[in-house]
Formats: C-alpha cells, sequence, structure tokens
C-alpha cells in the first residue's frame, strides 16, 4: 500500500516509518525537517501548510492512506496562537488532501491532553478514563488535538470512501530511550520511574513508538474494523509507576481520590480496550521489560 507520513522525522514519525516499511508498504514520508528516512522510505521536505507544497507531496506520493502526525508535538513549546494555527490548520489541510487525492483510509495523531488534567479543579467523572469521557483540555495545545479530533469527525460526514480517525498516543518512548536517552522532558526513564512526581504530569500513561507504530498501521490496513470518525487511545496496558498507582493518582492528584480506587488492580490510568477489541491492538512492550533489559530494539 502507498502510505504518505506527515511529521516523519519525529519521535513517533520514526518508529511509524519503520514499521509500515517494515510491513511492506510503500511509504513516504513528509516532513519540514529533512533526515535521513530508514531504508525504502521515500522522503519529501514540505511545509504542508504551503498549498503548492501539498499538492505536490500528494501527487507524488499519491497515497492510498495517510497517517498524520506532523504539528506542533507538545504543550509551551512555542506562543498558543501559533500551536492552535499550525496543529489545526495542518490537521484540515492534510486531512482534505487525503480525500481529494483518493485515499481510502487517514489517521491523525491526538493526544491525552484533550482530557484536560493537571489544573487544580480538574475531577475525572470515572477511571479508567476511556474515549467515552468527556473532554475538558486548559492549554493551547490540548484543545488544538481537540479541534483535530472534531475536524475528523466533520470530515468523515463528507465521505463515504475514506475511513477517517483519530489516536491518542500517550507519553510516547522512543526505542532509544528505554537505553537512557534523554526524553522530550530532559530527563531518562530511569529517572522517570524514580521519581513519580515526573510521570505524574502525564497521569503516569505512556506507550512505546513501535507499539503506537503497530497500531497506527493495524488503523490504516483495516479500515472495515475502524468506526468512521472514530477516536482511540493508544496507551500501553500498565501505567508508569512502580507503585500502586491508586495511591500515587490520590497523593498527586487528590481530586482523583474518589475514583483511584478503581486502579488498585494496577490497571493503567487510561483504558486503551477500545483498540484492543475493535482494532486487535496488542501493546507489548512494557517499562518493565524495556528499562531494565536497556533493549533498543
Amino acid at each position: 500500500m502507498r502510505v504518505l507520513v506527515t511529521g516523519g522525522s519525529g519521535r513517533l514519525g520514526r518508529s511509524v516509518l519503520s514499521t509500515l516499511a517494515e510491513r511492506g508498504h510503500q511509504v513516504t514520508s513528509v516532513d519540514t525537517t529533512p533526515a535521513t528516512p530508514p531504508d525504502g522510505v521515500a522522503a519529501i521536505t514540505a511545509d504542508l501548510l504551503d498549498a503548492t507544497a501539498r499538492e505536490d507531496a500528494f501527487t507524488r506520493a499519491a497515497p492510498e492512506a495517510v497517517v498524520h502526525l506532523a504539528g506542533i508535538a507538545v504543550p509551551f513549546a512555542h506562543p498558543d496562537v501559533r500551536t492552535l494555527q499550525v496543529n489545526t490548520g495542518l490537521a484540515w489541510a492534510v486531512l482534505s488532501a487525503a480525500i481529494e487525492h483518493g485515499a481510502h483510509s487517514a489517521v491523525a495523531a491526538s493526544s491525552p491532553t484533550v482530557y484536560g488534567y493537571n489544573t487544580p479543579t480538574w475531577t475525572p467523572r470515572y477511571l479508567p478514563l476511556d474515549e467515552d469521557h468527556p473532554v475538558q483540555p486548559w492549554h493551547a495545545y490540548g484543545l488544538s488535538k481537540e479541534i483535530i479530533e472534531g475536524t475528523v469527525r466533520s470530515l468523515a460526514r463528507t465521505t463515504d470512501t475514506c475511513v477517517l480517525s483519530a489516536l491518542r498516543p500517550g507519553y510516547v518512548v522512543a526505542p532509544e530511550e528505554w537505553a537512557g536517552a534523554t526524553t522530550q522532558q530532559g530527563h531518562t526513564m530511569a529517572q522517570r520511574l524514580a521519581d513519580p512526581a515526573l510521570a505524574a504530569g502525564s497521569l503516569f500513561n505512556y506507550v512505546d513508538a513501535r507499539d503506537a507504530a503497530e497500531l497506527f498501521a493495524l488503523v490504516i490496513e483495516h479500515p472495515e474494523r475502524v468506526r468512521h470518525g472514530q477516536v482511540y487511545n493508544a496507551v500501553a496496558d500498565d501505567p508508569l509507576a512502580p507503585g500502586p498507582v491508586d495511591e500515587l493518582m490520590a497523593r498527586l492528584h487528590p481530586t482523583t481520590a474518589p475514583h483511584s480506587a478503581a486502579l488498585s488492580d494496577g490497571r493503567a490510568v487510561f483504558s486503551n480496550r477500545r483498540a484492543r477489541t475493535e482494532l486487535g491492538w496488542e501493546p507489548t512492550r512494557t517499562w518493565r521489560t524495556q528499562l531494565s533489559q536497556g533493549r533498543v530494539g
């Protein structure tokens, strides 16, 4: 299958490119940042907010499926207005182009930040957090992701030939980060586990980049399994915490205390059940195996 991946030079994008190529797809990566792609992957350097560059990239790639990862990847990395403009503008432009160029599947990256945690008053209605839980983002990045999910639903109403969806990858851990490379926050994964306050900022969620990449692959390989316009959490089965996560949540996020007992069996704060049951996704890489072995493969 011909697949166009936007943002292929990023931390998640690199694993998505490798995974798709390994699964036999003809992959084209489009990014504003020049990078050497994996073997067998074509690369185009382009700003997809530019209409001419976007049309050229889609014409050259002739995609049957599109994986949209491009955008500002973390909160507060840029001024809020720019974050909103870039992330929402890219999503509309790329997903619209996917439909116009005849792709049969298009999936965009959202984020668990849409739930709106990390405010003094945030209180979940229940735990674990699934896709039916209301979202209430409070910063520009999270809002941009909610708008991306809305874009997916809006454009899904315009087509019956291209199945659109969105995934919410958790705190993405690149393969080299298990072996000690610093994360996007500037600390190592070992430090993140040793100090619960570091992982508490994301409610102890995480996902290995390769597991997330496999979910993106499943979505475009099996559009018949995807509910048109649907969103799926893409998180590991377990929390990124060596201790009881129900106790950590109650201590570090006191407003969750009324519901944290639901996590006493060791389950993650975020549910991936929908992706498991509807798409057949099985994340296999956990911090217990990857970090203890310092594995990069």
